[in-house]
């Protein structure tokens, strides 16, 4: 066991969140929907739609069963909803493939669509206690503080970064499995990304970035989100016109969300290229 494992592990017990996609009552499929929910959004905005989306769709048959455009209209607002489309199309295989069971191998669940290495372990992990190395933002962060002495980790995975967290992989599939989101849940309530509260953290007296007097990132630009003016936000503006109505929607009721029009041709002509619009006859366009 690494000298790290038993800090982490006792604060997690005392520290963890109670989030209903955690716990023996949780189910695959409420593990699988967190994790598509959760990509780039924080937990205060996944908890209501995540609460509505199960209460609505238990199984993934019972998403499978329902037109793609029900999925999106239920995404609501949090962003970036081809996630929706792929978990809608995640569900579809599950149900084709795995008798409407989501797999607890890696291998079948990385082959789903919109799911990659880090949803596979994910899930695999978390929802069946299987022994992952598991590499989000968040524990990606911690690694790179604790272990590498840095403030922030490579714009991308790395291979040294991986051997790393394998290394640090407790060898019990369980308390590997615990391992993984006490990290995680480190990350996301200690080790944040700005102004990291290092007095409460479990691992002071062993971070090697805080025994370095935390140097300040020196690497590649870190990306930076923006949002007002863009196309992504002309998108949204579009899609929920479209969320909010029974039916088809002449093209004038999106003309009036936003005034830009070569901006807003192009934001729907992105939508209908990502399957996430359908236009229809009369100018007019509709929910997949």
């Amino acid at each position: 066991m690494s000298d790290l494992h038993e800090p982490i592990l006792r604060w997690y017990d005392d520290h963890a969140r109670e989030l209903p996609w955690r716990g023996e009552s949780a189910s695959a499929w409420s593990v699988m929907v967190s994790e598509f929910m959760l990509q780039q959004t924080p937990v205060a905005r996944v908890l209501p739609v995540h609460e509505q989306w199960l209460a609505t769709w238990p199984t993934p048959a019972d998403l499978a069963a329902e037109p793609a455009g029900e999925a999106v209209r239920a995404w609501g607002r949090l962003g970036y909803p081809r996630r929706a489309l792929r978990l809608h199309a995640a569900a579809t295989a599950i149900v084709a493939q795995h008798d409407g069971v989501v797999p607890a191998d890696y291998d079948e669940l990385v082959a789903l669509p919109g799911v990659g290495d880090y949803t596979a372990a994910a899930i695999a992990s978390f929802a069946y206690g299987r022994r992952h190395v598991v590499l989000d933002t968040n524990v990606r962060r911690v690694l790179a503080r604790a272990v590498g002495g840095v403030e922030f980790p490579a714009p991308a995975v790395t291979r040294a970064e991986r051997d790393v967290a394998t290394g640090l992989l407790p060898e019990e599939d369980a308390t590997a499995a615990t391992w993984a989101v006490a990290v995680m849940e480190l990350g996301a309530l200690v080790c944040v990304a700005t102004n990291p509260r290092c007095e409460a953290c479990p691992l002071a007296d062993a971070c090697a970035w805080r025994a370095a007097g935390h140097p300040a990132y020196d690497g590649p630009p870190r990306k930076v989100q923006a949002w007002a003016g863009t196309d992504r936000q002309c998108r949204g503006r579009l899609l929920a016109v479209l969320r909010e109505s029974d039916g088809p929607v002449h093209r004038s009721r999106l003309d009036a969300v936003w005034a830009d029009e070569a901006q807003r041709l192009r934001s729907l002509a992105g939508l209908v290229t990502d399957g996430l619009v359908v236009p229809g006859d009369g100018e007019t366009y509709a929910l997949p």
